[in-house]
């Protein structure tokens, strides 16, 4: 120790690093900064590939099953009432029972206007269903919710094609009463 002009010892200083010393640090900064090169050459080159990896735990990367994905479309898109009106058209029969379904078959549904076109086979059914639609329009709105039908647009059967022709009287309708 050497001392000092205050007649005290000097605080000793520590060591300066050797060569050696100043290798192995410098060493180690440059293995740590490849190291952080290689992990985030490694991210973009799985991130080029589609994306990083799940693991073992769920995320929000995992496939998801086919049912929840379709819920999640739909609601997405707002299709909650077509897809229902769609479900109704599926369960037809079971809703308005096994002899109308026989001869009344659901065409169409207008979304706007919230009507429902329902084609029966003959006039005699057609009539039938529009003495039936009040009774129709409350349990289709008890199953898809208050409102999403509020008329029943019944239609009978289409009639033949109309032939055009020299014995054809101008504007003829055919037998209309059959047809309407």
């Amino acid at each position: 120790m050497t001392e000092n002009t205050s007649g005290g010892p000097e605080p000793s200083k520590p060591p300066e690093p050797s060569g050696v010393d100043l290798a192995r640090v410098a060493l180690r900064a440059a293995k740590d900064a490849a190291r952080a090169r290689g992990d985030a050459a490694q991210q973009k080159k799985q991130a080029r590939r589609g994306g990083l990896r799940s693991g073992a735990r769920a995320d929000g990367r995992d496939p998801m099953a086919l049912g929840s994905a379709i819920n999640r479309l739909i609601t997405e898109r707002g299709w909650e009432a077509p897809a229902a009106v769609g479900g109704v058209m599926g369960r037809w029969p079971q809703i308005v029972g096994e002899d109308v379904a026989k001869h009344c078959v659901p065409e169409k549904y207008d979304e706007d206007e919230r009507v429902l076109t329902v084609r029966c086979d003959s006039t005699a059914w057609a009539t039938n269903l529009r003495l039936l639609a009040p009774t129709l329009v409350a349990r289709l709105n008890e199953d898809l919710g208050h409102g999403r039908v509020t008329l029943i647009k019944v239609q009978g059967p289409g009639g033949p094609a109309r032939r055009y022709g020299p014995l054809r009287a101008p504007g003829s309708t055919g037998p209309g009463d059959t047809y309407g």
